[in-house]
């Protein structure tokens, strides 16, 4: 089953490109993180971890895509996950990473940004609540949050669900 991927987005002058991307829920080691695995590939949004990709429209080396992903401090331990499905709230962190090259799946470009993401992005971070707690504070949440401070694009994953229904 393929997901769908917008078409490649042409590259605005002095304009920063947004992403959004979908992996797999990470979980501990075994029959969890086997389950994971099966639902990301069944494509059931709920179970899939969101993220917001930025790629800079500055010359290189500079224009490597970074991505900002928010998570618990630590997705695989057990006492996170029975913390997590019991409504409670762990300590979570926001990661930023260099990409060579965007995700052939699962990747949908958003919008642009006319100023520098990068700088906007760190300063939505510097304001995030660390505290994470799945359905009120989590990844959604921020990918939602990240993508309007960015873009101007108001519940960007209600948008892409809808567009992406029936289509995998």
């Amino acid at each position: 089953m393929s997901s769908l991927s917008f078409a490649k987005s042409t590259v605005t002058k002095g304009k920063d490109q947004v992403f959004v991307a979908a992996v797999p829920l990470r979980a501990t080691k075994g029959a969890a993180q086997l389950l994971m695995s099966a639902a990301y590939s069944l494509n059931l949004w709920d179970l899939q971890h969101f993220m917001v990709i930025i790629k800079p429209s500055s010359p290189p080396p500079q224009s490597q895509a970074l991505v900002f992903d928010y998570q618990p401090e630590d997705p695989e331990n057990i006492f996170t996950a029975l913390a997590v499905l019991s409504g409670g709230a762990v300590p979570g962190v926001v990661l930023i990473r260099k990409l060579t090259k965007l995700p052939r799946s699962k990747c949908w470009f958003v919008g642009y940004s006319s100023e520098d993401a990068v700088d906007k992005a760190y300063k939505f971070n510097n304001t995030w609540e660390p505290d994470l707690r799945v359905g009120l504070h989590d990844c959604r949440d921020y990918t939602n949050g990240l993508v309007e401070h960015l873009t101007g694009e108001k519940l960007i994953l209600e948008h892409l669900r809808r567009t992406t229904a029936g289509q995998s």
